[in-house]
């Protein structure tokens, strides 16, 4: 027999007996109707063997399985299914008694009726869940029945003869099904232990799986932002000397007397100077990925977060081109972390939501974003008038790999790894949504002053990592 780990020995037992408790009951139940059945069909051993007692035997049968059919709907009942092991032990005790009642009344120790005890007792160890000293215990009784029909037996009694030979025979039964039912409980706990153990490495390498579908999500995540910063810090250079010298060239043309005469042409050159202002705005964002410090330096930096969304807007705006934003901030909204990250959070949330107005088809298009100070953290809010999630996929939307897309058009990592992003902030990051109506998105940033368990500021390595847009 495997031994059970002796941290968990205990908790394993308890679990047992509450497993085999449901399966008491239901082997307890289909044995107390066989044994009516058999009882009753019996009636054709007492037409063949005692054809004169056939009426009392009858009724005594009748008796027996009414007696034995009360205690199964006892056992329906909340106080009988906590009392099964008892119930049973009596229901098995009720044809024994029978059966020594009719050894009594007929031949006494030559009577054919004592293999029937021998049934009983034998058929426990095999078909019912009982312990060893229950079952010892049925197979002590059934002798003492059996020996008290034959002792107080109006024929008269001798130890030699028949007496004998049917004792030892059902003593042999009661041992040998007392072995049976030892090794049986024995079988049965090995069983059950073996099936929590499968059951517990089973949920052992889910977790791990699911470990492994994060790691590997943060692993691209970070390949994929190192790239970005790698190509971001080589475009810097390359796209701000000629947006300067487009600048340049834009505030020395507005400075001409034939610029100023023509109105046509000023608002020309002032729409382009805005255009090249879009640029080096583009350019300043992409500054946050391609100049982050490896090893977590930037955190628990300070930074404004309408600035912060002010980023990720202009970098999704291509995605928001028909898609109303309408903010309400409040006037302070300097928080602690990561920006860089929570731009990339910012990044996923809203082009999730563009992505759902436009497979929604609602009219207008409109992304609300919301902010509130509750305590020491800024609660955000990203809600969208699009389709919103069915319920059955609310529950998913940040596990690994999750993704209600088309193949090929998203890994499904972006909210878990937001989720993740969020959490290493000391927050956390919910989903809810209406079918039909809405989806909002929330988070938690700290103030500056907020400080962990050991009064200094949270920083953590981790929050290095930003979300890919899925």
């Amino acid at each position: 027999m495997l031994a059970a780990d002796p941290g968990t020995g205990a908790d394993l037992r308890q679990r047992y007996d509450a497993t085999l408790s449901a399966y008491r009951l239901k082997f307890s139940r289909g044995g107390a109707f066989t044994a009516i059945a058999l009882v009753l069909l019996g009636v054709g051993l007492d037409y063949s063997l005692y054809p004169r007692q056939q009426g009392r035997f009858a009724l005594a049968r009748l008796l027996i399985s009414a007696l034995i059919l009360a205690l199964i709907w006892i056992m329906r009942s909340a106080w009988g299914r906590q009392r099964v092991a008892a119930l049973t032990f009596l229901w098995l005790l009720l044809p024994q008694t029978m059966i020594a009642w009719m050894i009594w009344s007929t031949e006494g120790a030559t009577s054919m009726y004592y293999a029937g005890l021998n049934l009983a007792v034998f058929a426990s160890a095999i078909a019912l869940p009982f312990s060893l000293w229950q079952n010892a215990a049925l197979g002590a009784l059934s002798y003492l029945l059996y020996f008290l029909a034959c002792y107080t037996h109006p024929g008269g009694f001798e130890w030699r003869g028949a007496f004998g030979v049917n004792s030892l025979f059902l003593i042999f039964t009661a041992i040998a099904s007392a072995v049976c039912t030892y090794y049986n409980e024995q079988a049965r706990f090995m069983l059950f232990q073996l099936k929590s153990e499968v059951a517990d490495k089973n949920s052992q390498l889910e977790q791990t799986n699911r470990s492994l579908a994060e790691i590997k999500g943060q692993m691209l995540q970070q390949e994929k932002m190192a790239a970005l910063g790698t190509l971001a810090a080589g475009l810097l250079h390359e796209v701000n000397n000629p947006v300067n010298f487009c600048m340049m060239a834009i505030e020395i043309a507005s400075e001409e007397p034939d610029v100023k005469a023509n109105a046509l042409l000023a608002d020309c050159l002032n729409d382009a100077r805005q255009g090249m202002q879009r640029v080096q705005y583009i350019v300043s964002d992409l500054k946050t990925f391609a100049y982050r410090k490896p090893g977590g330096e930037a955190e628990g930096a300070n930074f404004m977060f309408e600035r912060a969304l002010d980023a990720a807007v202009r970098l999704v705006g291509h995605e928001l081109k028909d898609v109303a934003v309408v903010r309400a901030l409040p006037a302070d909204t300097l928080v602690c972390g990561d920006e860089a990250a929570i731009v990339g959070v910012l990044i996923n949330l809203l082009g999730n939501a563009a992505l759902a107005l436009r497979q929604g088809g609602a009219q207008p298009r409109r992304i609300a974003v919301a902010a509130d100070w509750v305590g020491e953290r800024l609660r955000v809010r990203v809600r969208d008038n699009g389709p919103g999630i069915a319920p059955h996929d609310l529950a998913r939307v940040f596990e690994p790999f999750f993704t209600t897309r088309e193949v090929g058009q998203g890994l499904g990592l972006g909210l878990s790894i937001s989720y993740g992003v969020i959490e290493r902030h000391g927050g956390r990051l919910l989903a809810d949504s209406v079918a039909g109506e809405w989806t909002e998105m929330s988070f938690d940033l700290p103030r500056p002053e907020w400080r962990g368990a050991h009064g200094a500021t949270t920083t953590n390595p981790e929050f290095n990592e930003v979300p890919q847009h899925d």
